[in-house]
């Protein structure tokens, strides 16, 4: 009996040890997690309440766990209404692959130790109050594949740290306050596919690396201070499909060949900056466009008659451009062919210099159409009767033109 008892306590022990042993960092991680939970002051919905030491850390509320060692893998809280900071101790969960704290209210900084994760491939902060800068140990994560810091308060200098990250396929730092220039170090990773910078303060160039990612997609560098000539090579990028440079002081003619070498164009949005020359021709063979925006600008030529083969086309703001040609008694023509664009539902050609007689052909646009800019203008003729077609229009603006008669009761 004696004899059996000591195998048992055998058997006992050697069990327990070998769940220690199977999984050496259970306790690391468990720790690490409610060292992160202490630093959160509110969870009003309570998603913490299940960590505690009554079921094993893998059950927690926004973790996920590898099946074989048992180990943070995912850290998801996203859109649970947090109130804290980021615990330093993020950075003892060294399987993590998967960070995602977007849409809750974390301030402070966002931890150096963040940069002790090796297996990090996802990280997303955004919509939150982070402040300072873009931690520079994360440069250690040669792993990362996406990067999201956008809508908090971070400043400072954008990373130049870009060839550290050669797997790095989104990058979003949107809507911060971040200053300085673009680094041209930008361009030393190929696999970035999206590049999100809008809304901070940038200044200077556009680097003309920035055109070294071959499979850009999404290039948006909106709402910033950036100035000079848009690189002619960012024009070749035939992956784009949201070319995104509104509200800078950028400056270049547009190339007449901007449909044929941007051909999967969905938008293209450089209002507010200094481009002139004619609006490109081309522009028609990016037939997925839905969106062409470049008002306020130094725009001239002839609005072509071929934007009415783009067929998904939702949104065309050309105003405030000198568009008009003072040898030409009729600029309005374009109106005929607009009626093929029937998703279109913004029309702005407010203060164009566009001059001749409202076509009646304006009652043929897309009934899908809501908003019609054509004020300050050299137009003449009447308003015709038939706009009551247009029975989705919601704002229609003739103000300072040369029209006359009366205005249709249907308006």
């Amino acid at each position: 009996m004696i004899f059996r008892l000591g195998i048992l306590v055998i058997l006992v022990l050697t069990t327990s040890n070998i769940s220690v042993f199977a999984f050496p960092g259970n306790d690391t991680d468990q720790q690490a997690l409610l060292s992160f939970k202490a630093s959160i002051t509110a969870d009003p919905s309570g998603v913490l309440d299940s960590w505690n030491n009554s079921i094993h850390f893998c059950q927690w509320n926004g973790i996920t766990c590898s099946p074989r060692r048992q180990r943070a893998t995912v850290l998801n809280l996203s859109s649970q209404h947090l109130v804290g900071t980021f615990s330093p101790h993020i950075g003892n969960l060294s399987f993590l692959r998967g960070i995602y704290l977007s849409q809750n209210n974390f301030h402070g900084s966002i931890p150096n130790e963040i940069g002790l994760l090796f297996r990090l491939q996802n990280l997303d902060l955004g919509l939150n109050s982070f402040q300072g800068g873009c931690p520079p140990n994360l440069s250690n994560c040669a792993d990362i594949r996406n990067i999201t810091m956008s809508h908090n308060n971070l400043e400072g200098k954008l990373p130049t740290t870009f060839a550290s990250w050669p797997k790095l396929y989104w990058f979003d730092l949107q809507e911060n306050h971040f200053t300085g220039s673009i680094p041209p170090l930008i361009g030393n990773t190929s696999s970035l596919h999206f590049l999100h910078l809008r809304a901070n303060n940038l200044v200077g160039n556009i680097p003309s690396e920035v055109a070294h990612h071959t499979k850009l997609e999404v290039l948006c560098l909106s709402l910033n201070y950036l100035s000079g000539m848009v690189p002619r090579p960012l024009y070749n990028l035939s992956s784009l499909y949201i070319f995104s440079l509104t509200q800078n002081k950028l400056k270049r003619t547009l190339p007449a060949d901007l449909g044929v070498t941007l051909p999967r164009l969905q938008g293209f949005l450089v209002s507010a900056n200094r481009f002139s020359g004619p609006l490109p021709a081309s522009i028609t063979n990016a037939s997925d466009l839905t969106t062409l925006d470049v008002v306020v600008n130094s725009i001239t030529g002839t609005i072509p008659n071929n934007l009415g083969s783009l067929p998904n086309l939702e949104w065309l703001n050309l105003g405030h451009n000198p568009l008009g040609d003072s040898t030409r008694p009729d600029d309005l023509s374009f109106f005929n062919f607009l009626a093929n664009c029937t998703h279109l539902y913004h029309l702005g050609l407010g203060q164009s210099g566009l001059r001749g007689q409202l076509p009646n052909s304006i009652i043929n646009l897309s009934t899908t159409i809501q908003l019609l800019f054509l004020y300050s203008n050299h137009i003449n003729g009447s308003i015709p009767r038939e706009i009551r077609k247009l029975k989705n229009l919601s704002v229609l603006s003739f103000s300072d033109n040369l029209l006359t008669g009366t205005i249709p009761e249907s308006i």
